[in-house]
């Protein structure tokens, strides 16, 4: 028999380099460089009886996937989903019908394993169908629970799920684990703001450091807001799109902060308007990482969104300008 070439072996143990490694993640470090290889993967002393998993070559999800698997015996078939995770990937294609049956093929799976049944995340359902892979190659495709710590309990119950196993969440943890990113991909709007208090804290002398901290710090808590506090506050927050609930969130930390600085009604007005268009926009990139929502109704929030907060921003910086400077 033909060898299976590059079969790597991998311990379900994470070490704290790996701990560190998705630590940085989260917080964007070296985003777009966190995969592994494609390819196959043991972890413990697999048979020809022994589960094939199919992961991701998403560092994040292979790791999941490796560290849920203490104690069994199996192999891993790592797709090439040009680093992305199981779930964006099975949405963009590159978790998919076809990437599946040719890594099956070029990989020699068949000859690893006396069974034909390869076991996927459930949240690769939406790329992969299992009658054309079980109709092109001869594998039977099963999917597995939702999360990858629930495998041991679903191998156990004989491959059976119940309703936990079956059901999406995004709890506050969840959310709170993928803001970090939001939170670092908003850094365009800081020179942006410290800009425009600088610019609206003119001209210089007495009273000029008041007024530029007056419109800095309530700029800077919308861009927190948007990153940081619409994820923790999402299920409780009004409307289903994402950018009115940034708005709502936005329009809120606007009222009190023309309150705490003492605004006027216009800079009041003004400072709201501009805040709560800050805030929709960045909570609208979250669609992106939330399980509320899929990419076509996040294209189309797009579409609809944008110039109604662009037209806020406007008015509100003109208003702000009227009020200042006439």
């Amino acid at each position: 028999m033909q060898p299976v070439r590059e079969i790597r072996t991998v311990s379900t143990r994470l070490t704290t380099r790996d701990v560190l490694g998705r630590w940085k993640v989260r917080w964007a470090i070296g985003r777009n460089r966190c995969s592994v290889e494609p390819g196959v993967y043991a972890v413990g002393s697999p048979s020809a009886e022994s589960p094939v998993f199919v992961s991701a070559n998403y560092r994040l999800s292979f790791d999941a996937l490796r560290s849920s698997l203490d104690g069994v015996d199996a192999w891993i078939l790592v797709l090439d989903t040009k680093g992305i995770n199981v779930w964006c990937a099975a949405g963009k294609g590159t978790f998919g019908t076809r990437e599946l049956e040719q890594k099956l093929l070029a990989f020699r799976a068949g000859e690893l394993v006396s069974h034909r049944t390869v076991i996927l995340p459930q949240l690769a359902a939406t790329g992969v169908s299992a009658p054309e892979v079980k109709r092109d190659s001869g594998w039977r495709v099963v999917f597995g629970p939702v999360r990858a710590r629930d495998i041991r309990a679903w191998l156990a119950a004989g491959m059976k799920k119940d309703a936990a196993m079956r059901h999406v969440e995004f709890a506050f943890r969840d959310r709170m684990g993928v803001a970090p990113v939001e939170l670092v991909q908003a850094w365009p709007f800081v020179p942006a703001i410290v800009a425009a208090a600088a610019l609206a804290s003119l001209p210089f002398g007495p009273g000029c450091a008041a007024r530029f901290l007056s419109l800095l710090l309530p700029l800077a808590a919308a861009v927190i807001g948007g990153t940081l506090l619409v994820p923790a506050l999402l299920p409780y927050l009004p409307f289903r799109a994402f950018s009115l609930k940034g708005a709502v969130l936005g329009v809120v930390l606007g009222a009190a902060s023309s309150v705490i600085v003492k605004a006027s009604l216009a800079a009041g007005t003004a400072l709201t308007l501009v805040m709560g268009s800050i805030a929709a926009w960045l909570a609208m990139n979250f669609t992106g990482a939330s399980t509320y929502t899929c990419q076509a109704g996040a294209e189309l929030e797009v579409r609809r969104g944008t110039i109604p907060m662009i037209a806020a921003v406007v008015l509100g910086i003109g208003l702000f300008a009227a009020q200042r400077f006439l």
